[in-house]
């Protein structure tokens, strides 16, 4: 599994919604603030359908631009304030020995782990800026000591490369910009190759797979762990089969070839707004 695929999927992702994003935020500001902006792909929009007489183009433009980012404000800001309680809600848990104990013996007394006691078999990285890998008693009482570790070191992957803000910027620009579909299969994508990733990573950190198949399997039998209402990723919750040939043959590779009818569908959306910044400027 090449980190190639991963810089590509999320590079391609950001830069067709940072563009656009960016682009409203200025409208916003302009409409809100009367700013005299210049080169703006909306107002180029504005003033293209104006020239051609098409007065409801520019009210479509307005709700699609205000929906956009009152959308992505408040989907940021519920994600913040979820993650912050539910990781509150963790801490009431937290049996500190067994955090102390993970902490000096993968992290050199850092706090990035969590013991929380919880007989359900939990591993879940959570968090923007500096990720904390939360692990349940239940998945300490369930796996031996090689398995463990392989599911520490698929966690400690995850943090080192904060998955889970980029996945949830991904989430996020899918979200709010559905009429660009091709951003929902770059986000499903993006979280396979991750947790592909991360198990390679485990992989190479012990030199065999079998610790960590064998926890994975272990896991699964427990059933699969419930949706929490936060961006984070799970050891055993994403991309299970993809994940299985992989361990059984390290030289499988996650199918990327774009789907014919999104990518047009997409390719169509970027045409019409090249379309109408043209004719603005004739």
């Amino acid at each position: 599994m090449s980190k190639n695929q991963s810089k590509m999927i999320f590079t391609a992702c950001t830069l067709i919604a940072g563009t656009i994003l960016f682009q409203m935020g200025i409208y916003t500001f302009y409409v809100l603030m009367g700013w005299d902006l210049r080169f703006n792909l909306i107002e180029v929009c504005h003033s293209a359908a104006k020239s051609l007489g098409l007065t409801s183009v520019e009210y479509m433009l307005d709700a699609l631009v205000f929906y956009t980012v009152l959308l992505s404000i408040w989907k940021i800001g519920k994600q913040l304030f979820t993650a912050h309680s539910m990781y509150k809600k963790f801490l009431l848990y937290e049996n500190e020995q067994l955090t102390r104990e993970l902490n000096d013996m993968y992290n050199e007394g850092k706090r990035d782990f969590t013991v929380i006691s919880c007989s359900a078999p939990i591993a879940v990285t959570m968090g923007f800026l500096n990720p904390k890998i939360i692990l349940s008693t239940g998945l300490l009482n369930l796996l031996d000591e090689n398995e463990l570790e392989a599911v520490i070191y698929h966690e400690l992957h995850h943090k080192k490369h904060r998955d889970p803000l980029k996945i949830f910027l991904l989430s996020l620009f899918a979200s709010i910009m559905w009429y660009i579909p091709i951003l929902k299969w770059f986000h499903q994508k993006y979280k396979i190759v991750r947790e592909v990733l991360a198990d390679h990573h485990a992989i190479d950190q012990l030199g065999s797979s079998r610790d960590l198949g064998s926890a994975l399997l272990k896991m699964l039998k427990t059933g699969r762990q419930a949706n929490m209402p936060f961006s984070y990723v799970s050891f055993a919750d994403t991309s299970v089969n993809y994940r299985i040939k992989y361990i059984l043959d390290p030289l499988t590779e996650v199918p990327l070839k774009l789907p014919i009818m999104l990518t047009i569908t997409s390719i169509y959306v970027f045409f019409m707004l090249c379309v109408l910044f043209i004719l603005a400027l004739l």
